[in-house]
């Protein structure tokens, strides 16, 4: 088998993606990144996009390629990280940047600017959904109708989110599910002849 995928659509439509052959990098199927972007189609042009855990980059490039603002893509593991910027470079994609760090500590900091389009694909069976999402919310890394892309084991049926996301989209293909969350925001509207708030 071959270390490389290509993108789909945009831009770089046919352009190979090379990332290193290691233990549980695992891109993303053609398949599902087709139905992800048809899922997400307009909602990702001039986004602004976080891959966590970007591996092959497969989707980060992919969304940079079909109109994405900007893609930052954060990946802890030197060789995947090296390869991440050849590819980089490779497409001249000045949109991307590329940062070496894990995850959780990385979203443990508020960020410049919020994100319309999250990507989030951990390593399974190391329960790093739950954190994740937690720190997302908690350090305001989410713009107020953000996407939430999340890959997990198909034997999840619940996945460890917060109560304002939804589920919008949803698949299984064999042992892995892929489910795309939208955020809702509850505003809290304060009367000012009463002593209640109200919220929608």
């Amino acid at each position: 088998m071959k270390n490389e995928v290509r993108i789909i659509a945009g831009q770089w439509r046919g352009r190979k993606l090379h990332f290193p052959a290691l233990p549980g990098l695992r891109p993303t199927p053609a398949r599902v990144r087709e139905t992800l972007f048809n899922w997400l189609r307009e909602d990702l042009i001039d986004a602004r996009c976080l891959d966590l855990f970007a591996g092959s980059g497969a989707l980060g490039f992919e969304a940079a390629s079909r109109g994405a603002r900007v893609v930052v893509q954060v990946e802890a593991h030197p060789k995947v990280i090296r390869s991440l910027e050849r590819n980089r470079r490779s497409l001249e994609a000045s949109q991307i940047e590329t940062v070496g760090a894990d995850a959780i500590r990385f979203l443990k900091q508020a960020p410049s600017e919020p994100f319309d389009v999250v990507f989030l694909d951990p390593p399974f069976e190391k329960k790093l959904i739950e954190p994740c999402a937690t720190a997302l919310e908690q350090w305001q890394w989410l713009s107020n109708h953000a996407f939430i892309y999340i890959e997990a084991e198909s034997q999840l049926k619940e996945l460890p989110v917060p109560g304002n996301w939804r589920l919008w989209k949803s698949k299984t293909t064999g042992d892995v599910g892929y489910h795309l969350f939208s955020r809702e925001v509850t505003r809290i509207f304060h009367q000012p002849d009463s002593g209640f708030s109200v919220s929608n």
